[in-house]
């Protein structure tokens, strides 16, 4: 038994079930062992919760970065900022379900905390945006509304996007990508 495996079996029941929907019990019980040894691996499942939002927040982060890193033009950048983006929740389902969730259940000041690093980046996509918009490549209105629009268009991947699915993660990727330009109002 490893924090890794109860980690992995907490991410499970809690997007299966929601967090406070989910007993240390349950997550013992998938585990096959007792809710005491539990406390060897952790030491609440407020915890559990905790780590699973920050981890899945400083990720989103850095595919950001990774995928931004380099590239000067709107087009590009906002192009695979939304790609990587919707690759995530396609391909971490449970980590997002939750963290779309849950984060709310999370304490002071844990909480703030991960409402700021979905602050950054949003304001990192809505200043893609925005540098579009002064350069005339997007045409839409609003970069606020515009980015809020294409973050949550990715977010619902995660409810319904299946791997026996009739597209890959990649190619629901790649077409969110597109997505997130005509919202923007791009013109090449």
């Amino acid at each position: 038994m490893t924090s890794e495996a109860v980690l992995d079996a907490a991410l499970t029941l809690f997007a299966q079930r929601g967090y406070h929907g989910t007993a240390l019990s349950q997550i013992a019980e998938r585990l096959g062992i007792r809710t005491p040894s539990l406390y060897n691996h952790m030491r609440s499942k407020q915890e559990l919760l905790e780590t699973i939002v920050e981890q899945t927040l400083n990720h989103v982060l850095a595919d950001f970065h990774a995928a931004t890193a380099g590239a000067d033009d709107p087009v590009v950048l906002l192009r695979e900022a939304t790609r990587v983006y919707a690759l995530r929740h396609a391909t971490h389902r449970r980590e997002a379900l939750i963290v779309n969730r849950d984060t709310t259940s999370l304490p002071e000041p844990a909480l703030s905390a991960m409402r700021q690093l979905r602050r950054d980046h949003e304001r990192a996509v809505r200043s893609i945006i925005a540098r579009g918009i002064e350069c005339g490549a997007f045409a839409v209105g609003n970069a606020a509304l515009a980015s809020f629009a294409i973050l949550e268009m990715s977010v619902s991947i995660a409810r319904w996007f299946r791997e026996d699915g009739p597209r890959t993660a990649t190619q629901v990727a790649d077409e969110y990508a597109e997505f997130a330009l005509r919202i923007v109002r791009y013109r090449p």
